[in-house]
């Protein structure tokens, strides 16, 4: 029986250099989708996915991050005495309990696989989750929900993965697949950002990740690969030999939130979801569509 998962890392040390000058001052994870920041969306899907204790690793001038999942008594009180009930549950559901939240510093961006090491000792011995908020993921069932739910049957590592064009692929870390069902591929091995011509699939790991402790023992070497950083994709890869990895093809579509283009595109897809904006909205995209 697999160990529950319980605790998520999030990396949001970036500097959000793709979209200055907005993020000069306002974290880029603070940037709003619709009417929520774009990490208060990996907060509720790792929420009804279950997890407990969300753990920012973060650097210096973002605070705002954390902070914006505390309670605010000014706010709250105010909202209460002018009877602006519907706001004050929207402030108060997107408050995490005491004790939910943990903070680690980042002080050097030395890559995801560092990041995802800072937070060792909050994670201990247990399965974890490592959430990647500028990955945004439109389901009928939440993503990582649908990674949890592998992993209890499958246990090691479970990530999202999805096919890109082979041209895409020295963008992500690619599977080296052993087997595949259409649903669940097992991999024999990773490797991060191959050229097109050098990539093993076009099986693409996503921002969703449900990682065995095991590798915190690679990650703790401070090896470093592409790009000169820690790579994620390459501890993992060494731990394949003793702790299975699957990549999950999950219901949904994503959104790289990390580039300007996917950013809108995601403005657009979550408010044609929205149920109160959708008929709305849907007709002046049109009319975007039809103006010459």
């Amino acid at each position: 029986m697999t160990q529950r998962v319980r605790k998520a890392v999030l990396p949001v040390a970036g500097l959000g250099t793709r979209f200055l000058p907005a993020t000069k001052v306002i974290p880029k994870e603070m940037i709003p989708v619709i009417d929520k920041p774009v990490v208060q969306y990996a907060i509720e899907e790792a929420r009804a996915a279950g997890i407990e204790e969300f753990i920012f690793v973060t650097a210096d001038g973002k605070e705002s991050i954390a902070t914006h999942f505390y309670p605010h008594p000014v706010l709250e009180r105010a909202l209460e005495e002018k009877g602006k009930l519907a706001e004050l549950k929207i402030v108060r559901d997107s408050t995490l309990p005491p004790g939910a939240v943990h903070i680690v510093k980042q002080h050097d961006p030395l890559g995801l696989g560092h990041a995802v090491w800072c937070a060792w000792q909050l994670i201990g011995n247990e399965p974890f989750a490592v959430i990647l908020p500028d990955d945004m993921v439109l389901s009928q069932t939440p993503c990582l929900k649908q990674l949890i739910d592998a992993h209890s049957k499958v246990g090691g590592h479970v990530v999202a993965v999805e096919d890109v064009p082979r041209d895409q692929t020295n963008r992500y870390g690619i599977l080296d697949i052993l087997s595949d069902d259409g649903k669940l591929a097992k991999a024999k091995g990773l490797v991060e950002k191959p050229a097109p011509d050098k990539a093993p699939s076009t099986l693409a790991i996503i921002g969703r990740y449900i990682l065995d402790p095991a590798v915190f023992t690679e990650l703790d070497k401070h090896t470093k690969g592409a790009g000169n950083e820690i790579q994620l994709t390459d501890a993992l890869n060494r731990t394949i030999a003793s702790v299975p990895f699957h990549g999950l093809r999950f219901e949904g579509r994503r959104y790289d939130c990390g580039t300007r283009v996917g950013f809108v595109e995601a403005n657009l897809a979550f408010g044609l979801a929205h149920p109160e904006m959708g008929d709305r909205l849907r007709p002046l995209v049109q009319k975007l569509l039809d103006t010459k």
